[in-house]
């Protein structure tokens, strides 16, 4: 007895030895011609779903070794420069020592004609549509210019907007924390020769916060490759007035560091032409006054900005990553002047005023990111932790004078003050998330805190003359803060021919904002559920349909609480609204895919009392205030079609098309508080032509052009635009330089005009920013320069709301 015991327990012990063991991979990688290729990338995949493991680097000498893999069945394979070797499939039971892997680094030649890239392809998954552009036409251009190729996308000078709905950039899974001009300068400048895909992700998941609509993910190819490359990069734009931007950035990789610095400087100044006219009505809705305003703003700002990023791997399964962003615009001015013609109802000159608006402006952003994620030992199975800061303050001081002149000319009398604001918010919040394989299916799940504390202050001084529309009162000091307590679980499952996502999110919000000068309290306190649902079906390689649906919550933001008005002249001004509460929509989506080259979208999105901007006009009092409201009710319905295919080797062409209707019932506050529905229906149209116009694909060229029928603005509907664009790129020595030429709105059709006409309502505005440009952009990449992008964004919903959108 004792015997058999003994020999169960050294059985035992050798089973358990034999369990913990771990084994070494060996081999070097050359070319067809058997010659070493140094730096080589080197992956192992599990072979059951071909998930990453492990990976390394050859050495100069083409050698490479991966150590304590455990027994399995695994893929192996070598990378260089966008070509990979064969997948060597491995059974690993013991020290395997290869022979060579072979990488084809030949170029194929065809009538003469270098074939050097691939047409892009797009992939529907169960909760986004996946347009890879690796090694492709459209890759040549910038990050930019890949956005306005990829299906779906919607281009309205610098705002993104998928359905309508402004869609959030983010960069490798990390939002991209700049406003819209400032991620399009950004983008720009960002080469498309490394991303990998650009993920449109109409309904996000569970695990993405229920704030923030629809996302465009930007994934780079992720370098393994030890060294260090650098840039620097500068642009000159030539508009109503010249502006240039400079940047470098520098990244430096070892087997476990990862390191990225980058600081660019943008100096700007700008022209903003703004015509305004407003008929004021009587009681019968019979104009009695008409007034006719023309702006003329001269903005100059010199922002900067300063990344770093940290990536340290303890082990392989244990790792953290340090982010730190400094956005500042310090010392910004601008200086509005504005004349004001005053009609009678028969057109006749009543009066005059002019003003002249000067603000200067400060604003710094400082942001830290801290996470840590931990592989466990079941593959695939990994545990992270964030927390994340951010301090936000902004300072404004405002000096405005009204002169006022009869028709005649001779002066009536005048009117003038002085303002000074600031606003300084904090950001916390911490995140856990756990993911982990079960059978061919996957689980995820985790829970978030965030805490935004926000503090506002006004003060109106140095008064000039009287009004009725400012004085002293209207200083204030306001408050307001937020917690939300959030909670996910998400559930992915596949067979053959079907693909299917489930998931729900809890967030529970209390919020609460003081005015001091209103003595009001406004509070929050509610918990909702998100829940979204994918589904895919792919009966055969050419079609695939999908639907999908996902509830998301739009929350105000913090400067649209705040109850402050900031005057463009004695009778125009924007007011805060703290009274704002969150709105709740509801999205459906259903997908036809043929070929992976058309595409037909379906959709229908149900916003509920969405948050929109108004301008209403007091009649009896002859003012014009601008603000946020909840409508009533709001939807909007379509039909999407996308044609992305390349005709020819050196031609691809992406074209879009979408035909929509969009309606929003809403308060008419300055028309006897009756509900009006405003609605429209309305064409956008995308055309895209990427050209390779050398055989080597080092000169590349673009014509796009847009074009937008009307949509909904608030209470306004815009008339059409049209936007014509031409672009070229080159680079030499081997992409160690670039240069690039762009010519927008080159017809001067990219600038609609807005108008309100309903009830006793009709204004309208037509903003002329500096649309029309030509830009000549330059990159010089030293050190390593064939590293991959290693940058990183902080991302945090919470931040998005840190400036309206306008």
């Amino acid at each position: 007895m004792k015997q058999t015991t003994c020999i169960l327990l050294l059985v035992f012990s050798i089973t358990n030895l034999l369990n913990g063991q771990t084994f070494k991979i060996t081999g070097k990688v050359v070319d067809e011609q058997n010659q070493i290729i140094p730096f080589a990338n080197i992956l192992l995949l599990q072979a059951s779903d071909t998930t990453f493991v492990k990976g390394t680097s050859a050495d100069d000498n083409g050698f490479f070794t991966l150590t304590e893999l455990e027994a399995n069945l695994y893929l192996l394979q070598a990378s260089y420069v966008g070509r990979g070797s064969e997948l060597l499939a491995l059974d690993i039971a013991r020290d395997v020592a290869l022979g060579a892997l072979i990488i084809p680094l030949e170029t194929n030649e065809l009538d003469e004609v270098v074939v050097t890239a691939q047409r892009p392809k797009l992939q529907k998954l169960p909760d986004r549509l996946v347009f890879q552009v690796e090694n492709t036409v459209v890759s040549q251009g910038s990050s930019w210019d890949i956005l306005k190729s990829t299906p779906g996308v919607i281009v309205n000078q610098e705002e993104l907007l998928i359905r309508g709905q402004n869609a959030t950039v983010y960069l490798n899974d990390r939002k991209v924390q700049l406003s819209g001009q400032e991620v399009q300068d950004l983008l720009q400048g960002l080469s498309g020769a490394n991303i990998k895909s650009v993920e449109v992700i109409a309904n996000p998941p569970a695990s993405y916060d229920a704030e923030g609509g629809p996302i465009l993910n930007i994934v780079t190819s992720k370098t393994i490759i030890p060294g260090y490359k650098g840039s620097i990069n500068g642009s000159y734009t030539q508009a109503v007035y010249p502006k240039f931007s400079v940047g470098t950035s520098h990244y430096y990789k070892t087997d476990k560091l990862h390191l990225f610095a980058n600081y660019t400087i943008n100096p700007q100044k700008k022209l903003n032409k703004t015509v305004k006219g407003i008929n004021f009505m009587d009681n019968t809705n019979t104009v009695f006054s008409e007034w006719d305003t023309r702006y003329q703003q001269t903005e100059s700002s010199q922002s900067q900005n300063g990344s770093f990023i940290l990536d340290y791997d303890f082990d392989d399964r244990n790792s953290i990553n340090f982010t730190s962003n400094l956005l500042f615009n310090l010392d910004q001015d601008r200086n509005t002047l504005l004349n004001n013609t005053m009609r009678n109802g028969v057109g006749q000159l009543d009066s005059t005023f002019t003003t002249i608006n000067n603000a200067n402006l400060d604003n710094t952003n400082l942001a830290f990111d801290l996470s840590y994620v931990h592989k466990l030992k079941k593959p695939g199975a990994r545990l992270s932790f964030n927390g994340h800061y951010t301090n936000f303050n902004g300072k404004s001081f405002q000096r405005l004078g009204s002169d006022y002149f009869d028709a005649g000319g001779t002066f009536l009398r005048e009117f003038g003050f002085d303002s000074d604001s600031e606003q300084d918010i904090q950001i916390y919040t911490g995140q856990i998330d756990f993911s982990t394989p079960v059978g061919n299916a996957s689980f995820e799940t985790g829970a978030k805190i965030s805490s935004i504390a926000s503090e506002s202050n006004l003060d109106f001084f140095n008064f000039v003359g009287s009004s009725s529309t400012v004085d002293a009162s209207l200083s204030d000091r306001y408050t307001y803060d937020e917690k939300v307590y959030a909670a996910y679980l998400s559930f992915v499952k596949n067979w053959e021919k079907w693909s299917m996502k489930l998931g729900v999110r809890g967030e529970l919000t209390e919020a609460e904002g003081r005015s001091l000068t209103l003595n009001e309290t406004n509070t929050q306190d509610f918990f909702e559920p998100f829940p979204s649902v994918y589904v895919l079906y792919s009966p055969s390689d050419k079609h695939s349909f999908s639907f999908d649906y996902g509830r998301n919550v739009d929350r105000p933001k913090y400067d649209d609480l705040n109850p402050f008005r900031t005057f463009f002249n004695e009778n125009d001004y924007e007011q805060g609204n703290p009274r704002l509460t969150p709105s709740f929509s509801n999205n459906f989506n259903f997908n036809y895919t043929l070929n992976s080259e058309f595409f037909f979208d379906v959709y229908y999105r149900d916003n509920g009392s969405n948050i929109n901007y108004f301008v209403f006009q007091d009649n009896q009092n002859q003012t014009l205030v601008e603000l946020k409201q909840n409508v009533l009710d709001s939807k909007s319905y379509g039909l999407d079609f996308t044609l992305s295919k390349g005709i020819v080797p050196a031609w691809f062409l992406y074209a879009y098309t979408s035909l929509f209707h969009e309606e929003e019932t809403f308060l008419a506050t300055e028309s006897g508080n009756v509900e009006f529905t405003n609605e429209v229906n309305g064409v956008y149209a995308y055309l895209g032509n990427y050209l390779t116009l050398s055989k080597d694909g080092t000169f590349t060229g673009e014509v796009t052009a847009t074009y937008i029928s009307q949509f909904l603005f608030g209470s306004y509907v815009s008339d059409e635009q049209f936007n014509l664009t031409l672009g070229l790129r080159k680079t030499l020595f081997n992409n160690k330089i670039i240069l690039s030429l762009a010519a927008e709105d080159i017809l001067e059709k990219y600038v609609p005009t807005y108008r309100s006409r309903y009830l006793n309502q009709d204004n309208f505005y037509r903003r002329r920013p500096e649309t029309q440009f030509i830009r000549v952009g330059f990159t010089y990449n030293f050190g390593n320069f064939r590293l991959e992008d290693n940058q990183r964004s902080i991302d945090k919903k919470e931040r998005d709301r840190l400036q309206s959108q306008e």
